[in-house]
């Protein structure tokens, strides 16, 4: 150990220029260095979803699900799946063990699932790694008072704001909520049509047959050779009106009205589109409707690229905005949740915390040392560990999270233990009478045995977290990085530049220039005398504290991180299954206007959400949300931060007891329960088995038992009500009898009630789809629909038994 004190005072000028070199490298890395909430973190889940239709949930569980759960739990390393299915979509969860290789898994269960995805009778399906990434950066809401067309709305969004948006360095995507898009309708009925002798199918094809371009070769001529081509696009609405669809025979008969424009010019009337149909504009149903502070808006959901830092990519938005802003007047940008922002914060509270810890601790080092210039030396070991700290940092690939930082202030107070020891012993040698450089070197080769094992000692403290399985592992194995990293620093600084900084700062003139005088501690030596005197008091009244101690912890609770305070909270609202977006937007803006007038003043913003919800990642409980299904996202003004828990209790007691409607609530503890997957209630029931109906009995008697205990809310599960849904059964015996089948039935039944696709049409740059829409029907009238059997017409009722039943 004396080498290298040795070196460090005949060589100060290749030290002092070893410690800038750390230094200019450390700012460096800092630069480098990512800014994030929270290490990355290996969430060991895959999700699998699929959709088919509008296929019931029994259907699909029964052709789908259970072959894939099948054959994920071959997979290794998985302990446990699961899946929730309903109508016309399923979501399987393939959850693994902690140390697995994700990308690994990921790729083998994709092999393995390969030929679903080949499946003709899905419409999708995916296989995704949960990400952290998938959830938006920040959400802002869209609105103009001068607009109230939600198209044109769009139009703005879509083509210009999200165009300028996605330019931006580290931006991956903007999905868009709220959106309404218009496409050309064309109204009629089925008694026109039928009068007519006329099909919308029959029309459909009419249109397509006519909005479209057709090769037709290539001819030269003169040496010249021209591409030839059918022109036969819609250019305006009038185009469409004036589509001869059939003609108005003297007897039609069905064979003729299935032919429509087919017929002959000469045997009858011709009839124009105009003739059977309305032909115009209108918006599409919304698949979910968006307002802030009950005004209509666009959500904009905003993501960054994976490797991208958080809170650069907020800052470029927080500066794209602005420019929008100025570009388009008139078009308010309201910032709904920010994550660039609640990260800054929370970094800049540990930094500030850290900064404040190195304060104190040089604070009580001049205190004891009473030396201005002995605290100014041992002081310089704690920024110069730090920074040397963030190289290794940058090399490890950490980034500057609450964990990093929380680490370095954890060591903030021991970065000075080792210098003070050297410090501590270099002025004992010189009050010895050695010379300054003996007593420098001397003195640190003594003590650097000692400090070298009291540090790896610590050290060896931290490490083992590194190798912990599951979150507790991913959340605090940074932490543990850093907290060696800087304790390994430390002691290079106390080796190297303490022993360089005396020797060179300190003059031979004054043996005891190097401290000041010492802090006594009389008053302890009396009580030290005391407590050795009564020696068998002392260790009966150490044993009584450590029991009292014992029986206290219990008391304390316990939890895997502490609640943050915040502000913000989102209401989950769920009404029966079959809820019609319409009906579940009235009720919560109906729920809405109850909280305002509950909360008054209280209520900064509430930003509702009504319908599907295409912008949660499948990590997320909201992942099969539809349209009986709305979420309010309330945020407090500031003072009122401290509230938000009684605010919550308040809230649901009164919305509770609102029969038809489930409700749940949720606290925004930060990013991290959806970081790690843990999401998921603290505490919960699984029952399992066979039987639909006593599963469904043994829940309601379980539900019932909890609702009785007063610590439980949001008391849910996951079998949801079933979807209302017509049944058509068909008769077997009659059906073959008019020699039709149960997919010509359900198609003719469909065209009946969702109309038919004639195509798209341009409009503004914009391709707008073409539907042909028949009028509402009530579920009574489905007996009376004709149906094509052949060259006859039959109502529905003669060959199918219409009812209704709820599906599982």
């Amino acid at each position: 150990m004396n080498s290298i004190a040795r070196f460090a005072v005949r060589y100060p000028v290749t030290v002092s220029m070893l410690v800038l070199g750390i230094v200019l490298l450390g700012f460096i890395s800092l630069g480098k260095l990512g800014t994030d909430l929270f290490p990355d973190l290996n969430n060991p889940k895959i999700y699998v979803e699929l959709r088919a239709g509008e296929k019931p949930p029994e259907d699909i569980e029964n052709n789908y699900v259970d072959q894939i759960e099948s054959l994920a739990m071959r997979q290794s390393d998985v302990i446990q799946v699961s899946s929730v299915s309903r109508t016309g979509t399923a979501v399987i969860t393939v959850e693994y063990n902690w140390n697995k290789d994700m990308d690994e898994a990921f790729l083998d269960l994709q092999k393995e699932l390969n030929s679903f995805s080949q499946n003709s009778d899905l419409d999708e399906f995916t296989i995704s790694q949960y990400d952290p990434n998938a959830s938006p950066v920040m959400i802002v809401g869209l609105k103009n008072d001068r607009i109230s067309d939600m198209e044109e709305l769009r139009k703005v969004a879509e083509n210009y704001i999200r165009n300028e948006l996605v330019r931006i360095e580290g931006v991956a995507d903007i999905r868009l909520t709220g959106i309404e898009e218009s496409e050309v309708v064309i109204e009629t009925s089925k008694f026109l049509l039928e009068s007519f002798g006329l099909t919308s199918n029959g029309i459909a094809t009419v249109i397509s047959n006519y909005n479209k371009n057709v090769s037709g070769g290539s001819i030269v001529d003169m040496g010249t050779r021209y591409v030839v081509k059918g022109v036969s696009v819609l250019e305006d609405i009038h185009d469409l009106e004036n589509i001869i669809v059939g003609y108005k025979q003297p007897a039609p008969s069905a064979a003729t009205a299935a032919q429509g424009s087919q017929a002959s010019s000469s045997s009858g009337v011709p009839v124009y589109l105009r003739d059977v149909a309305r032909i115009g504009f209108a918006n599409k149903d919304p698949q979910n409707i968006v307002t802030i502070n009950g005004e209509r808006c666009i959500g904009l959901s905003i993501y960054k690229e994976p490797k991208f830092n958080t809170v650069d990519a907020v800052k470029s938005l927080d500066e794209a905005f602005i420019s929008l802003g100025k570009a388009l007047p008139g078009y308010e940008f309201i910032r709904v949740m920010d994550q660039g922002s609640y990260i800054d914060s929370a970094i800049g509270e540990v930094k500030n915390t850290l900064i404040l810890g190195i304060l104190l601790a040089v604070f009580v080092l001049y205190i004891f040392l009473r030396r201005i210039g002995t605290t100014l030396v041992i002081s310089v070991a704690i920024p110069v560990s730090i920074i040397a700290t963030f190289n290794l940092m940058y090399f490890n690939h950490l980034t500057l999270n609450i964990m990093t930082l929380g680490g370095l202030a954890l060591g903030a107070g021991m970065l000075v233990d080792n210098a003070i020891v050297v410090l501590e012993n270099i002025t004992r040698y010189r009050e010895e009478g050695m010379s300054l450089s003996e007593a420098v070197i001397n003195g640190t080769g003594q003590v650097g045995g000692a400090i070298t094992a009291s540090t790896v000692t610590t050290i060896v403290v931290f490490l083992p977290i590194v190798y912990l399985r599951g979150a507790s592992g991913e959340m605090f194995r940074d932490q543990a990085w850093t907290v060696a990293f800087s304790l390994l620093s430390s002691l290079l600084v106390a080796m190297l530049v303490i022993p360089m900084l005396v020797s060179t700062f300190y003059t031979e003139k004054k043996k005891k220039s190097i401290a000041g005088s010492p802090v006594s501690f009389r008053w302890y030596s009396g009580i030290l005398n005391r407590i050795i005197e009564k020696r068998i008091l002392v260790i009966l009244l150490s044993v009584v504290l450590l029991a009292g101690t014992a029986l206290l912890v219990p008391k304390l609770g316990s939890e895997f991180m502490p609640r943050s305070e915040s502000g913000e909270f989102t209401l989950s609202l769920k009404l029966p299954e079959g809820t019609s977006l319409d009906r579940t937007f009235s009720t919560a803006e109906s729920t809405e206007g109850i909280i305002r007038e509950m909360l008054g003043d209280k209520v900064k913003m509430i930003y509702l959400q009504a319908g599907e919800d295409n912008n949660s990642s499948l990590g997320q409980t909201t992942m099969l949300r539809g349209e009986n299904s709305a979420s309010l996202k309330i945020i407090l003004d500031e003072k009122y931060t401290a509230e938000t828990e009684s605010i919550i209790t308040l809230v649901g007691n009164y919305l509770k007891n609102i029969p038809g409607m489930e409700v749940s609530f949720t606290r925004e503890e930060t990013a991290l329960q959806s970081t790690l997957g843990t999401t998921e209630s603290a505490f919960s029931l699984e029952i399992s088995g066979k039987d639909y109906d006593e599963l469904e009995r043994l829940l309601d008697e379980s539900r019932t038992l909890l609702s009785q205990n007063r610590g439980l809310f949001n008391i849910t599960t996951s079998l949801d009500e079933g979807t209302p849904e017509v049944e058509i059964a068909i008769d077997r015996f009659k059906a073959s009898y008019y020699n039709v089948t149960v997919e010509s039935v359900v198609s003719q039944v469909r065209g009946y009630l969702e109309g038919a696709a004639g195509g798209s049409y341009e409009k503004d740059g914009e391709m707008k789809d073409i539907t042909i829409k028949l009028e509402d029907i009530s579920i009574s009238q489905l007996n009376d629909l004709m149906i094509t059997a052949g060259q006859v017409k039959i109502p529905l009722s003669e060959i199918a038994e219409v009812k209704r039943v709820v599906s599982p």
